[in-house]
């Protein structure tokens, strides 16, 4: 089967459900965004010296998959559920306990992986703001909202835990 299937041609996509939809639609931009945040976690994970980052992005790069799936849905039970954000919300806490307290803003960049994840983290954001529209116009499952969120807090924290001595 080729990759190349000409069905989006005029504009319209199928969504993982089997509706159709415009391209251009904001539930299309957010799948999208999260893909683009996926993407940046590739590069950092491809670039993550430590190797307990590198285990954590590919988890959360897993999870993006179905977040994506979630909102490429209609009528669908999400994947995304409480216990997905409950888990998300522990690693954050495994996170904070590991690294020294902020008192001060940071400037990523230190190291390749760490940058990448700060661009993660600010696409994610992007996302969110994009499903936080979509839910003004129809029902987004709470689980998928709130998993959202605490992605790019993730992202931040593994830029520290990355970029840490």
């Amino acid at each position: 089967m080729s990759v190349t299937t000409k069905t989006g041609d005029k504009g319209m996509t199928s969504l993982y459900t089997g509706e159709r939809v415009d391209k251009g639609c904001l539930r299309v931009e957010v799948y999208g965004t999260i893909d683009e945040a996926g993407s940046a976690l590739s590069m950092a994970r491809a670039f993550a010296q430590k190797p307990e980052v590198k285990d954590r992005i590919l988890a959360l790069q897993k999870q993006l998959s179905l977040l994506m799936a979630d909102f490429a849905s209609l009528g669908k039970t999400p994947y995304i559920t409480a216990e997905t954000v409950a888990d998300i919300e522990g690693a954050i806490a495994a996170l904070e306990e590991k690294l020294p307290p902020l008192n001060c803003f940071l400037i990523p960049g230190d190291t390749k992986a760490g940058a990448m994840l700060d661009m993660a983290r600010t696409i994610a954001r992007r996302a969110e703001r994009a499903a936080c529209r979509l839910a003004q116009e129809t029902p987004v499952a709470e689980s998928d909202r709130l998993f959202l969120n605490r992605v790019s807090d993730y992202c931040f924290l593994l830029m520290r835990c990355e970029e840490h001595e």
